[in-house]
């Protein structure tokens, strides 16, 4: 795991801002790194509960996906999980070394026919609780939005 903080230089007309940066090796216990990064940074900013559940939810689920989905559990590959905290926001970017996926066409989770199944919610639940969520074009890096 790589963690460090970088500070923009505070000048007078310039606002500074603090960038975290994570590298998690994929294997799904290390999402546990991430969420002591998401406590930290939750507890240095005084970020509002629902905000810190909100960013929670999405960022394990992300960060899980690319582990899973992305890098296919293959613990050579990484993902990389960086924070950009600047004012009142905060974006968070997942990315992994995996070919990517289509998110425009996804079935739809709330559709009746897929209501009982286990799987198919993770950008659902992305679009939802975050405040503004957006993909790269290839589909393995995510850039994730929240008011703070």
């Amino acid at each position: 795991m790589i963690y460090s903080t970088l500070n923009d230089m505070d000048q007078s007309n310039v606002q500074a801002s603090k960038l975290y940066t994570l590298q998690l090796p994929s294997k799904q216990e290390s999402i546990s790194l991430l969420e002591t990064l998401i406590e930290e940074i939750a507890d240095k900013h005084n970020i509002s509960e629902d905000t810190f559940a909100n960013m929670m939810t999405c960022l394990s689920e992300a960060a899980n996906n690319a582990i899973v989905h992305g890098n296919k559990l293959d613990e050579n590959k990484k993902v990389i999980v960086n924070a950009d905290v600047e004012g009142k926001r905060i974006i968070w970017t997942i990315t992994d070394e995996g070919e990517g996926f289509d998110y425009n066409n996804l079935p739809d989770p709330t559709a009746p026919e897929n209501l009982e199944n286990l799987t198919g919610r993770g950008v659902f639940i992305l679009k939802h609780l975050a405040d503004q969520c957006i993909f790269n074009t290839k589909g393995n890096e995510v850039e994730l939005h929240f008011k703070i």
